[in-house]
């Protein structure tokens, strides 16, 4: 046995000691030595010693032959994962706590320390033989697939990394508002009236784009952060709105997606996968065009007073106290009737379209300027620029 014979010799000795007491199996009598031999399999020790010495294993006291029913959980992932795109996956597991339990008391009672626990050494070899049978990498750090396997109740779950995409969308008829409303049984939460979606209608933005979601990558539910927001009378123009999205749990996620999506009144452009959402506020800028009208007659001088909005802030004040200031650009202006006028401008993102007209909370504001009552009747989006 060359160098490796005296400490085999002290493993044999000891084995004998614990053999004595407790039934192991070769899985969980290898693990208590493998590591301080160098040896890569538990189960090949165990045999080893078991022959060395002579002696069969029956029950074994710590695992109660868990290790028998690997392969059959194996067959479980691989069932369960069949209808997967993934590259990379990570096992959890669930034992009874009368195993973990034994486990310590026998390891305490014999003083081995820096082994590996049962629950590691099984969900190990879960890990191992999954991927060679899958072909696929276990990952440790934002796997694409992570499976639970409770052996306690002997089921399986598998939950997916989140897909994040980012795009661009348009919205060319009014009437079909930015937000859907949420399931009216689980609030959004996700229930079997919806799904799981946590929505049941899909007469929005994002009800049109999350039904396409849900088909196409097969998830879920959808987070969508939106950049900037609009009425349903507002129209998106040009490259349209940006937007990003958090897709929970799909079941595709490498897919080649079309340049143009159209979706009824809506149209997503560029959309793509992303590395990650963005964690914080996105500062952005909106190329507007507002109809306003008047209470009185606006002369035909007067419209001229709001060439001073031309790169001034201006400061908006929540109920909350807080207050915020947006930069106003490009201003123009169009008469349109004797009590209307069209406004065109470049904004800070989220200035209150509606509040700066009317002045509510908003200064300096247009009806403020014009010293008649105004109201904004639509306002559309002719650009949406991410500025960082």
């Amino acid at each position: 046995m060359g160098k490796n014979s005296k400490p085999f010799e002290g493993v044999l000795r000891l084995s004998q000691k614990i053999l004595k007491e407790y039934d192991l199996c070769d899985v969980c009598l290898g693990r208590l030595f493998a590591k301080k031999l160098g040896l890569a399999s538990n189960k090949k020790l165990g045999e080893k010693i078991h022959r060395a010495l002579k002696i069969k294993s029956a029950k074994c006291y710590v695992c109660k032959n868990i290790f028998d029913g690997v392969s059959s959980q194996v067959a479980k992932m691989l069932d369960a994962s069949s209808d997967y795109d993934f590259a990379t996956f990570l096992v959890g597991t669930k034992l009874k706590p009368s195993i973990l339990d034994r486990d310590d008391h026998m390891r305490s009672r014999f003083r081995l320390r820096g082994i590996d626990g049962i629950k590691t050494n099984i969900t190990r070899e879960l890990a191992k033989q999954f991927s060679r049978k899958a072909k696929k990498k276990a990952e440790s750090s934002e796997p694409d697939l992570v499976f639970m396997i409770d052996f306690k109740a002997d089921s399986c779950t598998l939950q997916t990394k989140p897909v994040f995409l980012w795009g661009r969308y348009t919205k060319s008829e009014r009437n079909i508002p930015q937000k859907q409303k949420p399931c009216a049984t689980c609030l959004g939460k996700g229930c079997i009236d919806c799904n799981h979606h946590g929505i049941s209608e899909f007469d929005s933005v994002e009800g049109l784009m999350s039904k396409y979601l849900f088909e196409k990558f097969d998830a879920l539910q959808t987070k969508i952060t939106w950049i900037g927001g609009e009425d349903s009378t507002s129209l998106v123009l040009g490259s349209g709105r940006p937007f990003f999205v958090k897709l929970l749990n799909p079941k595709k996620r490498y897919l080649r997606l079309p340049k143009k999506i159209v979706l009824g009144k809506i149209t997503i452009h560029d959309l793509k996968p992303i590395g990650k959402t963005p964690s914080g506020p996105v500062q952005f800028t909106s190329k507007v065009k507002l109809y306003i009208t008047c209470e009185n007659k606006i002369e035909p001088s007067s419209l001229s007073k709001l060439d001073q909005l031309e790169n001034n802030t201006i400061a908006v004040y929540e109920k909350s106290g807080r207050r915020t200031e947006k930069l106003i650009r490009n201003v123009r202006y169009k008469p349109s009737a004797e009590n209307s006028f069209y406004l065109s401008m470049t904004a800070g993102g989220g200035l209150p379209l509606k509040r700066f007209v009317s002045g509510d909370d908003a200064f300096p504001n247009i009806s403020d300027i014009l010293e008649n009552k105004c109201r904004c009747e639509t306002f559309d989006f002719e650009a949406v620029k991410i500025t960082h």
